[in-house]
């Protein structure tokens, strides 16, 4: 898609009934309209080439694509979104490096020993680490997270099944003791953890042991009610990794500057600035060369910068998703679960399948995407080879099934305007959100609700327009009843067990959707028979197929992303399993 106008003008029943040519580095397929050029991620490097000389020191200038004010959250405790998780990668760094299957290993700042047999966790961490300011980074750093997520007045989303699962954390989140009686502190360097139960996404990167640390010498002075809005979340941060946050600028930038404590010795850049920039200038700063790499490439005009003199594009497989999720109830703050409502709006199985036969993902991925994005079949993503189960091929665009769906869960035109009513024959009016950003959020939201109406329900845009970034999410989290279905994405876990999204403690459960057949599903996942390699694959296959059946979710797109990198950036590797990458990287020019 080269342009705005022309993504305008092209239809979006085209778009729909494309037949799809296969998968290929550079392929064209005829669309109709026009030719769309399509990409093989595979085809893309994670390494970025660069043989000449680095200089000494220099300037990093990193843009981050998008259309809202980041919120600068910046604690792994309390941060929710992509966003200001990109604004934490040169200064944040976990306890734990892993291997690319996301495996804990031994490199990082601290290591890791699980006994399953004795249901316990070691943390030990590496001698001399210490914090931005100079302070050693000690065993009351690993425990504090523990205390603040656990704590009652604990304002963010992370107490889940994952914290639940320690012995005497319900009793400490119930304020019945001042202590978490399972985490105990060995020496100055060391914990060890208690659980219930075991489970092998422990041995993954946040699989089940918690994988930050936390300056208690900085917060412990801060009620915890209160941590979130401080300036030592929100203004200068704390950190152990390779750079520290010297200004920021809310919603606008940050500059980072050596962290001279980093453990693995001095970085090599004399400065590193993140700076917000929207979608829609974007193309022209690299072409102006304003930048040295790009956060969250628009993968919907790749053709557009695709050729830009002076860069080379990265690319991989995103840990991400898209999806359509229907609201099926709310979340109760005080007991701290789902409430799954068997009257809401969307509750019929039938309905929340026929709205997913109605959509050709395929064509969107291809049309929309160039290739860059395809069909989401279940909610594991093929990221994880052993565990996504290929046999299932998801809602794939099948119009008179759909209806055919719809007619025998009694959804009927009644008054023949075109238009399903309830089985009730009530008026049935669904309420779409969608998020605002980007050249194709507009057109895409267009040709669901077309799609939809294609099978005879009526579907509006919640709030009658796109939302923006941080109003949606605050939409969704809420339970606005405005809101009956919603496109969103996930950025999926390293370690990919859905209990902390699906679960019925999960406030990240958006969908609210909780059955005892779906605990029983996730808890077979995370069990300690699923340390037997087939028994695990059995679980999260078991889990996916449920999922597929009842749809409380619809995964819609498997993405991939783009990193524009300057040709003058030199020893920066995009890979997962290069947790550092900021600490390496060098430029070998002044200029871009």
């Amino acid at each position: 898609m080269k342009s705005r106008k022309i993504l305008g003008l092209m239809t979006l029943a085209t778009v729909a009934l494309v037949t799809l040519a296969a998968c290929g580095g550079s392929k064209k397929s005829d669309s109709g309209n026009k030719n769309v050029e399509t990409e093989d991620i595979s085809k893309f490097s994670m390494v970025v080439k660069n043989e000449e000389k680095a200089i000494k020191g220099g300037t990093l200038d990193v843009a981050v694509a998008s259309d809202t004010p980041f919120k600068g959250v910046f604690s792994p405790t309390y941060y929710e979104d992509t966003y200001d998780n990109y604004y934490m990668r040169p200064s944040e760094e976990g306890l734990f490096s892993h291997d690319k299957d996301f495996v804990i290993t031994d490199e990082g700042a601290a290591t890791l020993d699980i006994d399953v047999k004795g249901k316990k966790a070691t943390v030990t961490l590496k001698k001399d680490i210490k914090w931005s300011d100079g302070e050693p980074v000690t065993a009351d750093d690993l425990i504090y997270p523990y205390e603040v997520i656990g704590h009652k007045d604990y304002t963010g989303i992370r107490y889940d099944d994952k914290y639940i699962n320690i012995v005497g954390m319900e009793e400490y989140h119930e304020g019945k003791t001042d202590t978490i009686s399972g985490i105990k502190k060995v020496d100055d360097l060391t914990i060890e953890i208690a659980y219930k139960e075991m489970n092998p996404g422990m041995l993954q990167l946040s699989g089940g042991v918690n994988t930050d640390a936390m300056p208690k010498h900085i917060f412990k002075d801060i009620p915890i009610k209160d941590q979130n809005k401080s300036d030592a979340v929100r203004k200068n941060p704390i950190t152990f990794g390779p750079y520290y946050m010297s200004k920021v600028v809310t919603g606008e930038s940050v500059e980072y500057l050596p962290n001279e404590h980093y453990y693995k010795g001095k970085p090599k850049l004399d400065k590193i600035v993140f700076t917000n920039v929207p979608t829609a200038s974007i193309v022209e700063a690299l072409k102006a060369k304003k930048y040295d790499m790009v956060y969250a490439m628009p993968t919907d005009i790749y053709p557009s910068y695709k050729d830009v003199e002076g860069y080379q594009m990265l690319g991989r497989e995103e840990l991400a998703y898209t999806y359509i999720g229907f609201k099926l109830g709310t979340f109760d703050k005080e007991k701290g679960e789902v409430i799954t409502n068997p009257e809401a709006k969307m509750a019929d199985v039938k309905l929340r399948q026929a709205m997913g036969y109605a959509l050709d993902n395929n064509a969107v991925g291809e049309k929309f995407y160039n290739g860059l994005r395809s069909s989401g079949t279940t909610l594991i993503p093929p990221i994880f080879k052993t565990l996504h189960d290929s046999d299932i091929k998801g809602y794939q665009y099948d119009l008179e099934k759909a209806k055919k769906l719809l007619d025998e869960a009694g959804y009927k035109d009644t008054d023949d305007d075109g238009l399903r009513e309830n089985p009730k024959g009530e008026k049935l009016t669904i309420n779409f959100a969608s998020m605002a950003g980007g050249e194709t959020a507009q057109p895409l939201a267009d040709y669901y609700v077309q799609q939809w109406k294609e099978i005879g329900l009526d579907v509006k845009l919640a709030t009658g327009r796109l939302i923006d970034f941080q109003a949606f999410y605050e939409k969704i989290k809420t339970d606005d009843p405005e809101i009956d279905v919603f496109q969103a994405a996930w950025g999926v876990n390293t370690a990919p067990s859905p209990a902390g999204i699906y679960s019925r403690k999960a406030a990240f459960n958006y969908s609210r959707f909780a059955t005892d057949e779906s605990d029983k599903l996730l808890k077979a996942i995370d069990s300690e028979a699923s340390f037997d390699d087939t028994k695990r694959k059995e679980a999260y296959y078991a889990w996916q197929k449920y999922m597929f059946e009842e749809a409380p979710v619809i995964p819609t797109l498997y993405r991939n992303e783009i990193m524009p990198v300057s040709s003058r950036v030199k020893s920066f590797t995009w890979n997962y399993e290069d947790t550092r990458d900021y600490y390496t990287i060098e430029l070998t020019a002044e200029k871009r």
